[in-house]
């Protein structure tokens, strides 16, 4: 992480924390004159708009106070959605049992592409099965990730599924 997101995750983990909420991600995207903060939180249960709403404005109020960032920004808060980008080692052990899109930097088992259900993580990397077969992923060969969200048919009135 660099020195302004780490100050920045330092600063609104806390607080988001007493609201029994996990600080899931923290980004800076744009130029020092125009940037981007994009903070995702998640919780056990859904986070709904309104509750989204009430951290943003405590979360910018926070910000402001402190005036971590040189330059414009702008404040997006939000929850990891249904297809979520995984970046952190949290992300895949909360992913466990999901579909996943992963690329590599380096081939595993001689692809670049892979997809697959995320079957366990650690400290170095992940567990993908793919077709039945497991690849062990490095953290630091990834270079894209994220869940896929797989549509499930409801049963027809009155059929049992």
């Amino acid at each position: 992480m660099s020195g302004t997101v780490e100050r920045l995750w330092e600063a609104i983990e806390p607080y988001v924390a007493k609201e029994g909420i996990e600080l899931d991600d923290l980004e800076i995207v744009g130029s020092v004159d125009a940037s981007i903060v994009r903070v995702t939180i998640d919780a056990e249960g859904p986070v709904d708009v309104d509750r989204i709403a009430r951290i943003s404005r405590s979360i910018s109020r926070m910000l402001d106070e402190d005036d971590p960032l040189e330059g414009a920004y702008t404040l997006e808060v939000t929850s990891p959605g249904l297809e979520r980008k995984l970046r952190r080692p949290r992300h895949y052990e909360k992913s466990i049992g999901r579909e996943v899109k992963v690329k590599t930097l380096e081939p595993v088992d001689e692809a670049y592409k892979h997809r697959g259900i995320v079957v366990g993580s650690n400290f170095d990397g992940f567990v993908l099965e793919v077709d039945g077969a497991q690849r062990t992923i490095a953290f630091d060969n990834v270079g894209s990730a994220r869940t896929v969200f797989v549509w499930q048919k409801s049963p027809k009135p009155g059929q049992r599924s």
